[in-house]
């Protein structure tokens, strides 16, 4: 399978948890489907201390995974909001 696209797309979204409403993630989204996953290469500002941990409330919103070969976030539905 392809790798994702190193540049990655110019479309920004800002995730947010759904729980508390805390900043997570600035990322580089491509498509327009729902978020499923986060490349690791595409975040562009990280607002959290811990890998898949909310800083705000604590929660798990992501899981550390490899998605074609390459490091990512599996995000656990109903926990992150984009905007």
């Amino acid at each position: 399978m392809a790798k994702p696209n190193k540049k990655g797309p110019s479309k920004t979204v800002d995730l947010y948890c759904a729980k508390c409403k805390q900043k997570l993630y600035h990322y580089r989204k491509g498509g327009t489907g729902a978020l499923v996953k986060c490349f690791k290469e595409r975040i562009t500002k990280d607002f959290t201390e811990e890998a898949g941990i909310c800083p705000g409330c604590g929660g798990q919103f992501a899981r550390d995974t490899l998605v074609r070969g390459t490091p990512a976030f599996k995000i656990i539905g109903g926990k992150v909001v984009v905007k």
